[in-house]
């Protein structure tokens, strides 16, 4: 059974909120967000594929990775992490870089906040996005970037029903 996915968008905050309720427990979808194999199989919207590069989930540790799309022309991008509360939240800062990971300063650096809670129906995902400004957080909402979330989340729900 799908979930429907909450994406709430707040142009004076410059912020988006999302929700989306997993029929399952919350080791289960922080494994799929901590794990490169498992998180790789999810991120990327399909047909688009997500390629792990390098991955440190830990304070302060970074993940770099690549987005290939269906002509397999390649595109770069990391996320370093600042708090971890283990089964509970995480928080980062995700970027575009090159090749070498070095980061595009061209493109908006988001600020996220990922929140793991337990609730009768299995465990609620929460994100918080915080963009530095509304015009940077147009700009990525005009290259799919609500459409490439809800896509990644729904692909997430449909590998972890694949396990049950």
């Amino acid at each position: 059974m799908e979930s429907k996915i909450v994406f709430n968008k707040d142009d004076n905050s410059a912020s988006v909120y999302v929700m989306k309720i997993y029929h399952t427990d919350v080791d289960a979808v922080w494994t799929h967000f901590t794990q490169a194999d498992l998180i790789d199989q999810w991120w990327a919207p399909s047909p688009w594929k997500c390629e792990t590069l390098k991955m440190n989930f830990e304070p302060e540790g970074i993940w770099n990775y690549e987005m290939i799309d269906p002509d397999g022309e390649n595109y770069f991008a990391g996320v370093h992490y600042h708090e971890i509360n283990f089964h509970r939240s995480f928080d980062w800062t995700d970027f575009f870089t090159d090749e070498n990971g070095m980061i595009n300063a061209d493109l908006p650096s988001v600020n996220w906040l990922i929140g793991f809670t337990g609730v009768e129906e299995g465990m609620k995902l929460t994100i918080n996005i915080n963009f530095q400004s509304t015009e940077e957080m147009l700009q990525l909402l005009e290259i799919g970037f609500e459409e490439s979330l809800k896509t990644g989340l729904s692909q997430l729900e449909e590998l972890l029903n694949k396990k049950d």
